[in-house]
């Protein structure tokens, strides 16, 4: 990867997004759990939520992951809160299809993840971009399951 490569690809908004992540931490109580892991760089997420009518009502992330990964964990929760499993699974899809397919941005909420374009060349960080989203409809799956 060359200098320019690397500026490109962190750029100054994805630093920001990095450095300022919502819902950073674990909730006291959260009705479920779910920890993701990319055995690739060891970056981990973990996501507490509770769940009203089918909503994340709660939401806290605890990452620990490179520059993208945690820019990707900023989006997710600047638009978490209010969203069902559908639409939080339908994100992680579009995304991945962004990513690894040439796909388009995902849709209005999630739209943010358009920071991440230049991620697209450097498929050995796909993985760590992905972990908020899939951690959070995980732990999505399994508070609906113990309701």
């Amino acid at each position: 990867m060359s200098d320019s490569d690397l500026i490109k690809l962190y750029s100054g908004r994805i630093l920001a997004l990095a450095a300022d992540i919502p819902h950073l931490g674990r909730l006291s109580a959260p009705q479920a759990s779910a920890r993701r892991r990319s055995p690739l760089c060891g970056s981990t997420v973990t996501a507490d939520v509770v769940v009203k009518d089918g909503r994340v009502a709660e939401f806290a992330q605890d990452v620990k992951a490179c520059a993208l990964g945690q820019a990707s964990a900023a989006v997710l929760g600047q638009v978490v809160i209010g969203r069902t499993l559908p639409e939080l699974e339908a994100a992680r899809e579009a995304l991945q299809a962004m990513l690894k397919d040439g796909g388009q941005v995902p849709p209005a909420p999630f739209d943010g993840y358009e920071v991440l374009l230049p991620a697209r060349d450097y498929k050995n960080r796909h993985p760590s971009i992905l972990l908020a989203l899939e951690a959070a409809c995980e732990a999505m799956e399994a508070a609906q399951a113990a309701a």
